[in-house]
C-alpha cells in the first residue's frame, strides 16, 4: 500500500498562493484593510487613503494635526498590522 500525505486544505492554498506569487498582494490587501480595525474608528475617519509600497504603508490624513500624534505611535502600529495578517508585510508607515 501507498502511504498518503495529508496536508490540510489551508496548506494546500498557501502553497499554491505561493507558487502563483499571489501570497504577498493577498496580505497586503488585507493589511491595508485592517487600518481602520486597528486605528479604530475615529482615526479612520480622517483617512483618506491608504497603500503599501515597498514595505511601507503611506496613510493619508485629512487633519495635519493628526500627524504628530499617530508618528509618535508609529511601531505599535507596524507591529499590530503585521500580527493582524500573521507575517511581516511593512517595515515602515508614513503619514501624509
Amino acid at each position: 500500500m501507498f502511504k498518503q500525505r495529508e496536508k490540510s486544505i489551508k496548506d494546500l492554498i498557501l502553497y499554491n498562493l505561493r507558487a502563483q506569487g499571489l501570497e504577498t498582494p493577498l496580505l497586503q490587501k488585507r493589511l491595508v484593510e485592517a487600518w481602520p480595525i486597528i486605528a479604530g474608528e475615529a482615526i479612520a475617519r480622517y483617512t483618506t487613503d491608504v497603500k503599501i509600497y515597498n514595505q511601507t504603508l503611506y496613510v493619508r490624513l485629512r487633519v495635519p494635526a493628526l500627524r504628530a500624534d499617530l508618528s509618535m505611535r508609529r511601531q505599535e502600529y507596524i507591529k499590530r498590522l503585521n500580527e493582524y495578517v500573521g507575517n511581516q508585510v511593512i517595515t515602515d508607515i508614513r503619514f501624509n
